[in-house]
């Protein structure tokens, strides 16, 4: 394997003789941008429906996305093998936008989001070098290696949340997106999310019964931790008679603009509400995987509404072949839409799926 830091450096001194009037983070973002260019041509970066299955490697990404009923699709995804040059790492990232620029926010993020992770992730990791830690003490090192990625997501999240409400030619104001991310790393995964995407893994159980495990949490601005932080910044928090149960922030009375209410309580964008609770901060969390687990299901809101975790598990791991697996997922997710919701216009459905072994253990039984 080459090791990420030298060839990363490598590449930092290359653009920096070239052009030596930038600084080192403008020559370290450039850094990854190059790798990124280099795994779209090596097909080991997608951004539309299909897979991806780097040679030898243990992963697999099987990736669909469906148009709904209210105007353009603002859904949008990303996938990574070898992620950064690195053969045991793979990153996934799924988006859904909102508002009238929602589609072109959330597009914009799907392209900073990789490469500034990965920028911000070596420079983290140069400071907080691994090697600190003996090989034998696993424990302190894999919090400490998770540790790192918490630090690299913060980072990252918050620099293109400023670079969103900085563009010169797309209007956030009233407008955002969601982002739900997974890095994995040898038997590390490392999960950051704002809004109501939702990540679950797929199980064995001791009873060796496929199970899902929820990865994430729908943030939502009725959640008690998101509740005290809205109010604090004055915020409000309201239901209303037409969507009973769907809980938004609003603006406090008699605030200018008025604005929409957001039924989500983290966010890129969305900035005429950003002062009133509403924060692109993430919720990051990790996990060591083990042969039990089997696959991960990254998808939109469009298919938790009327799918549950565990009909996903079942619908992915009953599916013939791999390939097949995210666009089985979203099909379900259509025909459930039409039965569960009859009259309302359908959202967009996205949907990775991202199998963790090159094989599955035989058998596996459902419920």
């Amino acid at each position: 394997m080459v090791q990420f830091s030298s060839l990363f450096n490598g590449l930092a001194k290359s653009i920096s003789i070239k052009n030596r009037k930038k600084d080192r983070i403008d020559v370290g973002r450039e850094a990854a941008d190059v790798m990124a260019k280099e795994a779209r041509k090596n097909e080991l970066m997608l951004s539309s429906p299909g897979i991806v299955n780097g040679e030898g490697s243990n992963n697999f990404a099987s990736v669909f996305s469906k148009r709904g009923q209210k105007g353009m699709n603002q859904d949008c995804f990303v996938v990574w093998e070898e992620f950064g040059c690195q053969e045991d790492m793979t990153f996934c990232g799924i988006f859904d936008g909102h508002g009238p620029w929602g589609h072109m926010v959330a597009k914009r993020v799907r392209k900073l989001m990789p490469s500034s992770l990965l920028c911000n992730w070596q420079e983290t990791l140069a400071l907080n070098p691994l090697e600190l830690y003996s090989e034998k003490d696993l424990d302190r090192r894999s919090l400490h290696q998770s540790d790192i990625w918490k630090q690299s997501y913060l980072k990252t999240f918050s620099a293109i949340d400023q670079d969103l409400e900085q563009h010169p030619s797309i209007d956030s104001f009233y407008s955002g997106t969601t982002a739900l991310t997974i890095v994995r790393q040898g038997d590390l995964i490392v999960l950051a999310n704002i809004g109501d995407s939702r990540a679950v893994l797929a199980t064995i159980s001791d009873d060796g019964i496929l199970v899902p495990v929820q990865l994430t949490v729908d943030l939502k601005p009725n959640l008690p931790q998101e509740i005290e932080r809205i109010k604090q910044c004055k915020g409000r928090i309201l239901s209303s008679e037409d969507e009973p149960g769907v809980y938004r922030i609003w603006l406090p009375s008699g605030e200018t603009p008025s604005g929409p209410g957001l039924a989500i309580s983290r966010a890129f964008g969305d900035y005429y509400i950003k002062d009133f609770g509403l924060i692109s901060e993430p919720e990051v969390t990790h996990r060591q995987i083990t042969c039990r687990d089997q696959f991960a299901i990254l998808a939109t809101d469009g298919v938790w509404d009327v799918i549950s975790s565990q009909q996903a598990v079942e619908i992915v791991s009953s599916s013939p072949r791999r390939e097949e697996s995210a666009e089985r997922l979203v099909a379900h997710a259509v025909r459930a839409w039409k039965r569960k919701r009859p009259g309302l216009a359908m959202d967009d459905i996205s949907a990775i799926c991202l199998f963790l072994h090159s094989s599955s253990p035989d058998p596996i039984n459902l419920p």
